[in-house]
């Protein structure tokens, strides 16, 4: 079977003979053009970061943020097409707020990245809509507190005012990545855009599955790790943005913010000091072959 569209990628509503949609591997490819995006899940929180390209030395520092608060306690941040990210950002505020209605309390990580992705995939479904040309990533904190109203289905609360079976512990760090397609993982570590594959070399170095990993290391090793990624464009300046959200007694008590200055700026000056580290290495490696040859 042809590898290219031959007339099967004109709408987004037709797979071509081998099964493919071609819309929605555009879209995958229009990702990858953008800035490298990263979250990691931490023990006791989600850290967001993104590197953003500087694309004129007019543009203010510090502004247009890529990193979006959600709701309270969850952020989200795309890699793409930046109006396209604006849009499902509003979207799943739309969602968090309807659920806060419906149910008086905050939406669980799972329920919005399945109302998301869902939004999404419905975006590949009709040939009157084209998908959207982002990648991204929900991360947040689901309160570890007793619900005030019966979360839980079945015949009623049992023990407790959430209904919860007693000694059972809720909440916890949610983490999730949705794909031009609507397909949603829950993951550890997740990254996306241009350097997507540096990053996700790097996550799995860290072994976050064993649930080791502090929100204080987590700020850094991102920060890191954008700097990793960024070593295929150097050629181009970029800014880097980080938030974090942390259990209720952590710094930031539960609530999704921007990683404070002071913070960020050690992060950065954590990474720059392993991407020297690295480059010495590099040296000191390529002069002792020089010395065997």
């Amino acid at each position: 079977m042809t590898s290219i569209g031959t007339g099967y990628d004109l709408t987004n509503s037709t797979f071509s003979p081998d099964g493919r949609n071609f819309q929605v591997e555009y879209a995958s490819k229009a990702v990858e053009n953008g800035g490298t995006a990263i979250g990691i899940r931490c023990r006791n929180g989600i850290v967001l970061a993104v590197e953003k390209i500087v694309t004129s030395k007019l543009l203010k520092a510090g502004a247009n943020n890529r990193i979006a608060t959600v709701d309270h306690n969850f952020g989200m941040i795309s890699s793409g097409l930046v109006p396209d990210g604006r849009h499902l950002v509003s979207r799943a505020r739309d969602e968090a707020a309807s659920w806060r209605t419906n149910y008086k309390c905050p939406i669980p990580s799972s329920s919005l990245a399945f109302r998301v992705g869902s939004y999404v995939q419905a975006y590949t479904l009709y040939s009157s809509v084209r998908p959207f040309g982002v990648t991204a990533i929900l991360g947040g904190w689901d309160s570890e507190m007793e619900s005030r109203v019966d979360g839980q289905v079945g015949s009623g609360p049992k023990a407790g005012s959430g209904g919860q079976t007693e000694g059972t512990k809720a909440g916890g760090p949610g983490l999730y990545m949705v794909e031009p397609s609507g397909l949603y993982w829950g993951y550890y570590g997740a990254a996306t855009g241009k350097g997507r594959q540096t990053a996700k070399a790097e996550l799995e170095k860290l072994d976050l599955s064993l649930g080791n990993l502090s929100l204080e290391q987590g700020v850094k090793e991102a920060a890191r790790i954008i700097y990793a990624a960024h070593e295929d464009s150097k050629d181009k300046d970029f800014e880097l943005e980080m938030s974090w959200v942390s259990s209720l007694n952590g710094p930031t008590k539960g609530r999704h913010e921007q990683v404070p200055k002071e913070i960020l700026e050690e992060a950065e000056n954590f990474a720059k000091r392993a991407m020297e580290g690295d480059d010495d290495e590099d040296t000191a490696a390529g002069g002792g072959e020089s010395m065997e040859l």
